[in-house]
């Protein structure tokens, strides 16, 4: 049976290392970045993150073409994510071995959230749970001790119940009208 526990000393000293440098001092805040463009006539959301592209879509029932997931999807996901990666790295940092780690994470959306007759159902996602699916031979209390950890260290898990204020900037540039005429003559037909 092939194990994490190999993984995990790589990653010990990795983390080691890490937490070196930043108690020397050598260490500060990252910036994050991430671009979106919508895409040609599809409309697919072209995610771009350093040298990495993750496409987003809608289903089709949203005018979507199905190539990726939808934004909320892709929200899970990314929770579900950093939850895994802080639980490898708290089992690298405390010893503790892991055979097979898996996070399910879960949520619910409604479309019909905050439309008339429903303004009390969110119309973002909600009911977010998480379930971690975790083999190892640590005792009970080594595995909770972690579990608390990874809920006390993980950055998306605590961006998510302890949402930052989000500053928004509109840049419009006025583009030709008649050069969309055409294209505006397809929408209404």
């Amino acid at each position: 049976m092939t194990t994490l526990n190999h993984y995990l000393s790589e990653k010990r000293s990795a983390v080691l290392a890490r937490e070196a440098r930043i108690d020397a001092g050598l260490a500060g805040p990252n910036a994050l970045a991430a671009r979106v463009s919508a895409e040609g006539r599809s409309g697919v959301r072209r995610i771009r993150i350093r040298d990495h592209q993750v496409i987003s879509d809608s289903p089709p029932d949203f005018a979507g073409y199905n190539l990726g997931p939808s934004s909320p999807e892709l929200q899970l996901g990314v929770l579900g994510s950093c939850v895994t990666h802080i639980f490898l790295i708290q089992a690298a940092h405390r010893q503790v071995p892991i055979d097979s780690l898996e996070v399910e994470v879960s949520g619910r959306i409604d479309p019909r959230g905050g439309r008339p007759g429903h303004e009390d159902i969110p119309f973002w996602p909600h009911d977010i749970g998480y379930v971690v699916h975790l083999d190892s031979p640590a005792s009970d209390e080594e595995v909770q001790a972690l579990f608390e950890a990874v809920e006390a260290t993980c950055p998306i898990l605590n961006l998510l119940k302890n949402p930052q204020q989000i500053h928004a900037e509109l840049r419009h540039r006025r583009t030709d009208a008649a050069a969309h005429s055409q294209d505006a003559e397809s929408l209404i037909a």
